[in-house]
C-alpha cells in the first residue's frame, strides 16, 4: 500500500499505542516519585511523618511504587505497543478495532477501581498482596480487570493474525507479529494463576463471603503468575532488542531461526519454575523444588542465545559503520541515538540481572539472600533497568512516529539514558551489598538498622539513597523530554526501525508451527505444577482471617 493508504490504515493501532503509552507515562512518572521516598529512608532521610496525609505510611508508598511500576506501567505499555507492532508488521489493521478499544476502557476502569484504596491508604499490602493481608474487594476486582483487559488486547491480536493467515496460506508469520504474538499467549496462560488465586480465594475472602483462606495455596497460584510475569516485561524489550536495535545500528539481524528458536523457548520454559521463590515454603514438596529449580536454569539458555545473537547482530552494523578489532567495533555503534543507547545500556546492566537471577535460583545460595534487600536490588536490574530503560529508548522513536513530531531533545535523552545507567549501578550495588548483610526487604532500613544493623550497612544503604536520588533526576529528563515532544510543533518524519535478515534463509515449519510449542508448554505445566495444586486443594486449608496490616 501507498505511505499515505498505510498512515491512514494504521491510524487507529496509533491512536491506540498512544493511549496506552499516556497511562503507561503516568503510572512510572508517579511511581518513581514514591521510590525516591523509599531510597531516602534506606539513605536515613525518612519524609513520612511530613508527607501526612498525602502518603501514610513507607508500606503506602511501596505498594503504589511496586502496583504503578512493576503492573500498570509495564502492563499498558506492552499492550499498546505489541497491538502497534503485530499490525504493521502484519501489515494488517486491526480486524476488530472495537475490541482493542474495549480491552483498554476495561484496563483503565480496572485502574482507577485500584487506585482508589491504594490512594486512601486502604490496600497497602504490597504489590504481591500476599494474603493474609487484606485489601478492599474493590481493589482485588480493580487489578482482575486490568488483566481482564490485557485479555482481550490479546484476543484483538490473535483474531488479526488468524485472518492474516487465512489471507497468507504458507507464509511464515513475520518476526515481529510472531514475538507479539508469543509474548499475548505467554501472558494468557500464566496469569491463569493468579486470576484463579483472586476469583476463586482472594476476591469472596474480601467480600466476607467466606472466613477465611489458605495462605500456602494462594502463594503458589500467585507464583504461578508471578515469576512468568517477568518474561512478559522482557519478551517486548527482547523484540526491540532482536529486530529493532539493529536497524538502529545499521546491521541486520544475526540470525532470525534464532530468534524465532529463542522465543518459542520463553513461551516453553518461563511458566513451570515459581517454586524457586517457595524454597523456604514447607507446604511444597522437595522434588518440586527440585524441578522448578532446573526449570529455572534452563530458562537461561534462550537468554544465553539472545545475548550471542543481539550482540552479533550489533556488531555487524558496527563493522558496516568502520568498526575495527575485537572490541574497537563498539565505538561505532550509533551512542549519539539516544533510543539506541538506553537500550544498549539496559542490556549492560540486564547481564548482572541474570547472573543474579542464577543466583536466586539456586536453592542454598538463595537461603542466604531470601527476602534480604538483595531480591530488590536485582529486581531493579531486570525490570527496574532491562525493562523500564528499554522501554524508554523504545519510547524515544515511538512517540515521535506516532505523533509526527521531532524528539524535542535528543542529547537529554542520550544524557538522560547515562545518568540511569550510572544510578542504577550504584542504586543496585547497595541493595545487593546490604541485602547480603542481612537487611530485611520490605521493611523500613531505618528501623531495621536500629534493632539489628550493623556499620556495614551505613554506607550501602547511602549509596541506595544516592543512586536513587539521580535515578529519579534522570526520570524527570524522560518525562521532560516526552512532555515536550507531544507539545512540540515541529514535525519530523520517524519510521519504525524493522531489521532485515542477514542471511536470506527459509523458515524451517517447526518453528512457524504452534502446535507442538503449545502442548509442550501445556504439558510442561501439569507436570510442574499439576500435582502440587492437587494437593494442596485436596487438603485445603481456608483457615487464616484476614487483617489489614500497617495499622
Amino acid at each position: 500500500m501507498s505511505a499515505a493508504t498505510a498512515s491512514a490504515a494504521f491510524a487507529t493501532e496509533k491512536k491506540l499505542a498512544l493511549w496506552h503509552s499516556l497511562i503507561a507515562i503516568v503510572a512510572l512518572f508517579l511511581g518513581v516519585l514514591y521510590g525516591l521516598l523509599q531510597a531516602l529512608e534506606h539513605a536515613g532521610l525518612n519524609l513520612y511523618p511530613y508527607l501526612q496525609p498525602f502518603i501514610m505510611s513507607y508500606y503506602q508508598s511501596l505498594t503504589l511504587h511496586g502496583v504503578l511500576n512493576a503492573l500498570v506501567w509495564t502492563t499498558f505499555f506492552i499492550t499498546g505497543f505489541l497491538t502497534f507492532v503485530t499490525a504493521k508488521s502484519l501489515d494488517k489493521p486491526m480486524v476488530y478495532p472495537k475490541l482493542s478499544w474495549t480491552a483498554f476502557i476495561v484496563m483503565t476502569l480496572g485502574l482507577v477501581m485500584a487506585a482508589i484504596p491504594l490512594l486512601l491508604d486502604l490496600a497497602s499490602v504490597l504489590y504481591t498482596f500476599y494474603p493474609p493481608m487484606q485489601a478492599p474487594w474493590y481493589y482485588y476486582l480493580g487489578l482482575t480487570l486490568v488483566v481482564v483487559g490485557s485479555w482481550i488486547s490479546g484476543w484483538s491480536m490473535f483474531a488479526t493474525f488468524l485472518a492474516w493467515k487465512k489471507q497468507n496460506k504458507g507464509v511464515a508469520t513475520p518476526f515481529l507479529a510472531l514475538a507479539s504474538l508469543i509474548t499475548m499467549v505467554l501472558w494468557q496462560i500464566c496469569t491463569l494463576g493468579i486470576a484463579a488465586e483472586i476469583l476463586t480465594m482472594i476476591l469472596p475472602w474480601s467480600l466476607g463471603l467466606i472466613a477465611g483462606i489458605d495462605p500456602q495455596l494462594s502463594r503458589t497460584l500467585f507464583w504461578f503468575t508471578g515469576h512468568p510475569l517477568v518474561y512478559f516485561w522482557l519478551l517486548p524489550a527482547y523484540l526491540s532488542w532482536y529486530a529493532m536495535m539493529p536497524k538502529q545500528a545499521g546491521g541486520k539481524m544475526f540470525s532470525e531461526p534464532l530468534a524465532r528458536l529463542a522465543f518459542w523457548l520463553f513461551l516453553l520454559l518461563s511458566t513451570p519454575l515459581g517454586f524457586h521463590h517457595q524454597y523456604v515454603d514447607p507446604g511444597v514438596p522437595p522434588a518440586w523444588k527440585f524441578l522448578h529449580a532446573i526449570l529455572t536454569f534452563s530458562v537461561f539458555f534462550p537468554s544465553m542465545l539472545t545475548a550471542f545473537s543481539v550482540v552479533a547482530s550489533l556488531e555487524t552494523g558496527a563493522r558496516a559503520r568502520g568498526g575495527k578489532g575485537w572490541f574497537g567495533w563498539i565505538l561505532k555503534l550509533p551512542w549519539d541515538d539516544p533510543s539506541f543507547t538506553a537500550q544498549a545500556l539496559a542490556m549492560i546492566l540486564f547481564a548482572f540481572g541474570g547472573v543474579g537471577g542464577l543466583i536466586n535460583a539456586s536453592y542454598n545460595i538463595n537461603l542466604v539472600i531470601h527476602n534480604t534487600a538483595w531480591v530488590p536490588g536485582h529486581l531493579h536490574l531486570t525490570v527496574g533497568t532491562a525493562v523500564t530503560l528499554t522501554f524508554m529508548g523504545i519510547l524515544y522513536w515511538l512517540l515521535p512516529h506516532l505523533t509526527g513530531k521531532a524528539l524535542w531533545n535528543r542529547k537529554l535523552a542520550v544524557a538522560q539514558a547515562w545518568l540511569w545507567f550510572v544510578s542504577m549501578a550504584i542504586f543496585s550495588r547497595g541493595l545487593h551489598w546490604i541485602g547480603l548483610l542481612g537487611a530485611p526487604r520490605r521493611t523500613m532500613l531505618g528501623v531495621a538498622f536500629d534493632n539489628y544493623g550493623t556499620s556495614e550497612w551505613r554506607f550501602a544503604s547511602l549509596m541506595t539513597g544516592v543512586g536513587g536520588t539521580f535515578l529519579y533526576i534522570s526520570a524527570l529528563m524522560f518525562f521532560a523530554n516526552m512532555l515536550m515532544t507531544a507539545l512540540s510543533k515541529q514535525e519530523a518524519k520517524v519510521e519504525m526501525p524493522v531489521a532485515e535478515a542477514l542471511h536470506t534463509e527459509a523458515v524451517p515449519a517447526w518453528l512457524n508451527n504452534w502446535q507442538p510449542w503449545l502442548i509442550g508448554t501445556v504439558v510442561l505445566v501439569v507436570i510442574g505444577y499439576g500435582p502440587v495444586i492437587v494437593d494442596s486443594i485436596i487438603n485445603i486449608q481456608m483457615t487464616s482471617p484476614g487483617f489489614t496490616p500497617w495499622k
